[in-house]
């Protein structure tokens, strides 16, 4: 197994949605991987603003607001897809009518009109608040917006998309979404990055746990589902690696001779 880079997803793949640490195990499999030249990538739906710093470690690349903004370590720009500033509108005066705070997110601030139980327990996985700022509505109409995140049940979602061109959700928990461009994801953004790099599709692997990781696993060559990751999840991957909570990533890749 030739393998060249690896995209991770952070919470529950990385990081214990529970302790919200990574440990000092994964942090030494990271440098490891490093130390054998494999290029290792983030994969999240946090904006670059909110991706943690992990002592210890340093990513070579990340693919942030899943997949619509994709950048290396050094600043090189990889992919930047905005979506639509009618959908942006559009979104926006839906989630009022439901009655749903959101926040909008640029690739330098994310910022809210409101918060909501949903939307305050989305924030705290990353350890954070959502930030309700006045110049919230200055921001949505003159910036480009990658990602907007709210609460939101399923039986929500098509009420919230009505009349909305240009632009998705996806979701990685069952209270909450990501609304990104329709052309985006973490799938795209993987494609993007290996035509970058000039690696091949057998030569990338991939961690994740949530729906939003489908695509990023299905555009590798080696996916693999934590054995915390929903079902979904597990029924399209090649494997299946140990839980998060007992460094399942690290034994997977020493099992394999890779670390």
């Amino acid at each position: 197994m030739s393998i060249k880079i690896i995209f991770f997803d952070i919470d529950g793949t990385l990081v214990d949605m529970k302790t919200k640490v990574m440990t000092k195990r994964t942090i030494d499999t990271l440098n490891t991987l490093k130390d054998k030249g494999i290029i290792i990538c983030i994969a999240t739906g946090r904006s670059p603003t909110q991706l943690a710093h992990f002592d210890g470690v340093e990513f070579s690349a990340y693919l942030t607001f899943n997949g619509s903004y994709c950048f290396t370590d050094d600043g090189k720009t990889i992919l930047s897809e905005a979506i639509p500033k009618d959908d942006v509108d559009r979104i926006i005066k839906n989630a009022t009518k439901i009655g749903r705070p959101l926040s909008i997110a640029t690739d330098k601030i994310t910022v809210s009109n409101g918060q909501d139980e949903d939307l305050v327990e989305y924030y705290a996985f990353a350890k954070g608040m959502p930030y309700i700022g006045e110049e919230f509505d200055d921001i949505a109409k003159n910036n480009d917006v990658y990602q907007i995140m709210m609460g939101l049940t399923k039986d929500q979602y098509t009420d919230l998309l009505e009349g909305v061109k240009n632009a998705r959700i996806t979701a990685w928990w069952d209270r909450a979404v990501d609304i990104i461009p329709t052309n985006s994801g973490k799938g795209r953004g993987i494609k993007k990055m290996l035509a970058y790099y000039g690696f091949k599709k057998e030569e990338a692997m991939a961690f994740g746990d949530g729906r939003n990781d489908i695509e990023m696993l299905e555009a590798v060559g080696h996916d693999i589902a934590m054995a915390n990751a929903t079902d979904d999840v597990k029924a399209i991957a090649d494997d299946i690696c140990g839980d998060v909570a007992d460094d399942g990533v690290y034994h997977y890749l020493k099992d394999k001779g890779i670390i």
